[in-house]
């Protein structure tokens, strides 16, 4: 079966390199089942100055996710480490971990997570190839698949996608696919690295993959999870206090018995719980979302946390309505923002996105710049920004 299509096929200018050792090398992946072939791999690896990583992993019935497979690739061998084998994290704990050794990784926001979860370590340095593609004009979601065909004029089968790749033994179609999803990675680098470099825009490379680290590094706390439940925005202050303290014990459930956040109890049952203050059991028969089951198992908990937090009289800042000066303070920064976005021929939202926008309006976050907001793009931004906001500042005194 050929899950690459040659087409439109463009070379890269290093001969040995080329896309057919690289495809080639995806039809004889080396397999590392076991601690003693991990450490010949990682003779290998030490002499690479970048290496291509990928993982493929299960998490539809788990809080972490499960580690099924590690692709590595320099662009002429593929090696497939099964994380499951005997030993095998040890050289990969190690290889993530050597900073002579260039990581590269196509969207790792959820490679990153199971990487730290299952082997401990964060692959440093990193390169991102999804945020390259985008500093060069492409949808800030580029998958891997479109980045192929648009680099390298190669398509690729995706039917693999959803594997069970805990499940052993994997299937040929699942390794080849596996070792696709690595082998070009190289190629592809040195493609988007020459036109960065032409650009001037490595730097901002560079700065957004740290970045990336030091986010995935830090340790996200509970208390902060009802943040992440859409909807939390209609409620008043009272039932943002009940919905963060359900949500920071959901959490905690969750990752005791590594089970999804949904699984324990669904967010749509926790913002009506929230809503409508629910604080004794019988109430809970209104929580259409509420399995009978975890109803049954939760619900001492769920009300006595309710109760707690009206009698406590605690409440949690509400985001203020905007007024009209505010949205149409926003409605200039985001036309700026568009302005030099079209003017660097990259998406908007690789500049700035809207939530990093309105903090900007309602929180006078400025000196110095919150977030992303104060490294390269401040630079972009910053004139934008001081002037738009200046402007403002001065209406609202006169």
């Amino acid at each position: 079966m050929r899950l690459f299509t040659k087409r439109n096929l463009i070379l890269p200018d290093h001969p040995d390199q080329t896309l057919e050792t690289a495809l080639a090398a995806a039809d004889t992946p080396i397999m590392l089942t076991t601690g003693a072939q991990a450490a010949r791999a990682a003779k290998a690896w030490r002499r690479a100055d970048l290496l291509a990583i990928d993982t493929e992993f299960v998490r539809e019935r788990t809080y972490y996710a499960e580690l099924g497979l590690v692709q590595i690739s320099d662009g002429q061998t593929v090696w497939l480490l099964d994380p499951l084998g005997e030993a095998t994290l040890g050289p990969l704990r190690e290889l993530l971990e050597d900073p002579s050794v260039t990581k590269l990784l196509h969207s790792p926001s959820e490679d990153l997570d199971v990487l730290a979860h299952a082997v401990g370590a964060l692959p440093v340095p990193l390169i991102d190839s999804q945020l390259a593609c985008a500093m060069l004009g492409q949808p800030l979601q580029l998958g891997y698949h479109k980045a192929a065909e648009w680099l390298l004029g190669l398509e690729v089968d995706k039917d693999q996608t959803r594997s069970n790749w805990c499940a052993r033994p994997l299937k040929p179609a699942q390794l080849r696919y596996a070792a696709l999803d690595v082998c070009v990675l190289p190629q592809m680098w040195h493609t988007l690295r020459d036109r960065l470099e032409s650009l001037g825009r490595m730097d901002w490379l560079r700065a957004d993959c740290e970045r990336v680290i030091e986010d995935a590094a830090r340790p996200t706390h509970p208390d902060a999870s009802w943040q992440r439940i859409r909807g939390a925005g209609r409620l008043d202050g009272v039932g943002l206090a009940i919905l963060a303290r359900l949500a920071e014990w959901r959490e905690g459930v969750a990752r005791e018995r590594n089970r999804p956040r949904g699984f324990i109890v669904p967010d749509a049952a926790l913002l009506t719980i929230a809503s409508n203050r629910i604080s004794e059991p019988d109430g809970l028969e209104i929580v259409e979302s509420l399995h009978p089951r975890a109803r049954k198992r939760h619900e001492k908990a769920i009300t006595e946390m309710v109760r707690e937090v009206l009698d406590s009289g605690e409440r949690r800042p509400v985001a203020p309505r905007a007024t009209r000066a505010q949205r149409a303070v926003l409605t200039d920064l985001k036309n700026a923002v568009a302005t030099e976005a079209k003017a660097l021929e990259v998406e908007p939202a690789l500049l700035a996105s809207r939530k990093e926008l309105e903090r900007l309006v309602y929180d006078g976050a400025t000196d110095p710049l919150p977030g992303r907001l104060e490294g390269w793009r401040g630079q972009i931004l910053a004139p934008h920004i001081d002037s738009i906001l200046s402007r403002d500042a001065g209406t609202e005194e006169e």
